[in-house]
């Protein structure tokens, strides 16, 4: 072989080498995100997922890609929502909300689910064996539904506006029914010796009807619980509120980011932060079946001032020391 040919056979594996390096290397693991809100309402909880997964040295398109699919409140879209990011053949998909994972464990039985959000009894819903060990493809991290919190959203929001007797109640019956919402109620509004009266949206149009029929029936204060098509609904919700003049006690901040009274519930973001370890045993091979059901750990209180000012409420400085965020 001459001079040139060897340069030439050189130069030829100097240019075929990158090439095959790059089809050996492994490809970046596909994690999927289910969300049932919009990307601009989810926004707060995926940075705080992604930060979780990046104090793990993970970082989004480099060492690993992250499909979202957002239902922006329509629960109708889990099932062609979940289908597409199967399809993708991610190594887990992340999913909010008891509906959304009810959904989702419908669609798949092999890929593993971690959900954040769904009812303190996944074991009654058939979603897991039991909480220490779930013995199947799902694992993930409750809100509390239960009577405390039922009661202590009560007591906050007759703290803050003590003159009310009649409450009325905003629920989406299979998800009250399912966190607990409607088997706790009626123990805490007795009591605080509160007549509580439920209005239930079974969907986004059902929304102003059941407000109407609160204000028509001369309710002095307002109880949303929790459900990803209000949080969706919310300007429209706290619009209602506004107009039928009412104090109001919500499930997340974001509604009194909006115009909302007060807010009390778990901290979701915290929650899709603690995820991210779940979703690094499970990308270093563990098994859903094998990572215990978790609670959430912190739980949020919001006060909007300049809302309770508009409704001629003084809010004590005891309440605003144990608020989380006071917005003025």
């Amino acid at each position: 072989m001459n001079r040139r040919d060897v340069i030439a056979a050189l130069g030829s594996a100097a240019v075929a080498w990158p090439l095959v390096a790059r089809a050996q290397q492994p490809a970046m693991p596909v994690v999927g995100v289910m969300s049932p809100l919009s990307a601009a309402t989810a926004a707060r909880n995926l940075a705080a997922l992604r930060n979780g997964l990046r104090d793990l040295g993970y970082n989004e398109g480099r060492n690993i890609k992250i499909e979202y699919r957002f239902a922006d409140g329509a629960p109708e879209r889990y099932p062609a929502l979940m289908a597409e990011l199967i399809a993708l053949n991610p190594v887990l998909i992340v999913v909010g909300s008891t509906p959304a994972i009810v959904a989702a464990s419908k669609v798949t039985r092999t890929t593993p689910l971690v959900w954040v959000g769904v009812a303190d009894n996944p074991v009654a819903l058939g979603l897991v064996g039991s909480f220490a060990h779930p013995g199947g493809n799902i694992t993930g991290f409750l809100m509390s539904g239960d009577a405390g919190i039922v009661g202590k959203r009560l007591e906050l929001l007759r703290e803050a506006a003590p003159r009310f007797s009649r409450v009325g109640v905003l629920v989406a019956p299979d998800y009250a029914a399912a966190d607990g919402t409607l088997d706790a109620l009626p123990s805490a509004a007795r009591g605080l010796g509160l007549d509580a009266r439920v209005y239930e949206a079974r969907a986004a149009a059902d929304i102003e009807t059941a407000l109407t029929a609160a204000g028509r029936d001369g309710v002095q204060a307002l109880y949303v619980s929790q459900s990803p098509v209000f949080l969706h609904r919310r300007a429209e919700i706290i619009g209602r509120v506004a107009s039928l003049r009412l104090p109001a006690m919500y499930f997340f901040r974001e509604f009194v980011q909006s115009g909302g009274l007060l807010s009390y519930g778990s901290d979701l973001p915290d929650m899709y932060r603690r995820a991210g370890v779940y979703i690094d045993k499970i990308l270093k091979g563990a098994s859903p079946s094998e990572l215990p059901v978790q609670s959430a750990e912190k739980f949020e209180l919001a006060v909007n001032l300049k809302t309770a000012k508009a409704l001629g409420l003084t809010i004590s400085e005891s309440f605003l020391l144990r608020a989380d965020e006071v917005i003025e």
